[in-house]
């Protein structure tokens, strides 16, 4: 049998109530292992949150424990207020899983030599190799599981379902951790999952798989969500992608808008090359939608493949650079102005009288699809770069149209002259 640790009533808006929510050390954890060695339970998992990895290994776990009437106490472990090795000074444990974690700096080899249960831990990141004592310094009651080549779902799935196998069942029984209804489709999902944890980004829609999956995050914890082990076994991986496909849609719709009313921009004042930006003050939620769609105009305009989306921010100017060619780093960019990010994306904040020195007061006319810069919208022609020859031009026009001609604009013609 599982051990559920009970909050307050989730309608309590009580000070005390948001405490006992948000903390993980919290009183009612505390109580909960408390309550835990007084029944001599013998298993403690401790699980990754909030991390679907660390929730399905959750769910694996109890459903192992539960199939064999086991008793065990299920824990989120959050790096924000952790429990400590201390907190689990208790009777009667014999094994600690840690799923999907190795904690904090220390965490499991203090917990390890502190105690006389055994530790074993699963994880797969890169840094978590670094935690792994040498052989003569590691305990013997401590053992991890630590491949950066399989996500940590996938292997506390292997560890449980070879686990389930080696107890015995009466004849006819067949030992399954899932069952068949619901193997393949839960499987599938940890594919997924594991696409995104190891970095590969190779299946398909897995961008559409994370925007689907990403709004179950919040629903995690198995204290504050009784219903989670339920709800983790029903999901889809089709039904995951089809939402995450809706949302892209709707974003992308949203960000359309803004593409016919794209201009050059002179990256550093011309030190980086040119490209295409555009203003969406109050929008900067399609910052990276916009940009990288503007990154492959501005490409097209026989600019940088750089986009260039610029918003207010808390009274300053910020501009994010997004770009889709693997050769093209937009953080040089951004470094020099104080601001960072990674090659394909990158932000900083710029000053207002600086940002108007990259201006190149052009736009892209929607009727040429980028092909055409004009000083205006309703004029395709490209002017000179001397300001002499941009003068001689609006002078023909106005001596041919008369008095009812185009009216000479000095001060778009100055913004010319700055900017060259």
């Amino acid at each position: 049998m599982a051990l559920t640790l009970l909050l307050r009533n989730p309608n309590n808006r009580s000070p005390l109530g948001a405490v006992v929510r948000r903390s993980f050390r919290s009183d009612a954890a505390l109580e909960a292992i408390a309550k835990a060695s007084e029944q001599k339970v013998p298993n403690v998992i401790l699980y990754n949150y909030p991390s679907f990895s660390g929730a399905f290994s959750a769910l694996f776990a109890h459903l192992f424990h539960s199939t064999l009437n086991l008793p065990s106490l299920i824990l989120p472990f959050s790096s924000i207020h952790p429990l400590k090795p201390e907190d689990f000074d208790i009777h009667g444990v014999s094994k600690c899983y840690l799923l999907d974690l190795i904690g904090p700096k220390g965490f499991a080899l203090k917990l390890a030599r502190r105690s006389s249960f055994q530790v074993i831990a699963f994880d797969h990141r890169k840094s978590a190799l670094a935690q792994i004592p040498c052989e003569e310094d590691c305990p013997r009651n401590l053992k991890f599981h630590v491949d950066v080549e399989k996500s940590s779902s996938s292997a506390v799935y292997g560890y449980f379902c070879d686990q389930l196998a080696h107890f015995g069942f009466p004849k006819g029984m067949v030992a399954s951790l899932l069952d068949p209804k619901d193997r393949d489709r839960v499987e599938m999902v940890l594919k997924y999952i594991a696409d995104s944890d190891l970095r590969q980004w190779s299946l398909p829609d897995i961008r559409a798989f994370n925007i689907g999956i990403d709004q179950w995050r919040s629903k995690l914890n198995c204290i504050t969500n009784p219903y989670m082990y339920e709800q983790l076994l029903e999901l889809s991986s089709v039904d995951l992608i089809s939402k995450g496909n809706a949302y892209i849609s709707s974003r992308q719709n949203a960000a359309d808008k803004f593409l016919n009313k794209v201009f050059k921009v002179r990256l550093g004042r011309g030190f980086y090359g040119e490209c295409l930006g555009v203003r969406v003050d109050g929008n900067s939620n399609l910052s990276d939608e916009i940009g990288k769609q503007l990154g492959v105009k501005s490409a097209a305009a026989g600019l940088r493949p750089i986009g260039a989306v610029v918003y207010m921010q808390r009274n300053n100017l910020k501009m994010c650079l997004r770009s889709i060619d693997s050769a093209t780093d937009t953080s040089e960019v951004a470094k020099a102005y104080g601001g960072g990010g990674s090659p394909s994306s990158s932000s900083f904040i710029i000053r207002m009288d600086e940002y108007n020195q990259w201006l190149s007061h052009s736009i892209i006319s929607p009727k040429s699809e980028g092909s055409e810069l004009s000083i205006f919208p309703w004029l395709h022609h490209k002017v000179s770069s001397s300001l002499s020859q941009t003068v001689a031009y609006f002078c023909r026009n106005k001596s041919k149209e008369g008095s009812t001609g185009v009216q000479f604009p000095w001060r778009s013609i100055w913004s010319v002259k700055c900017c060259m």
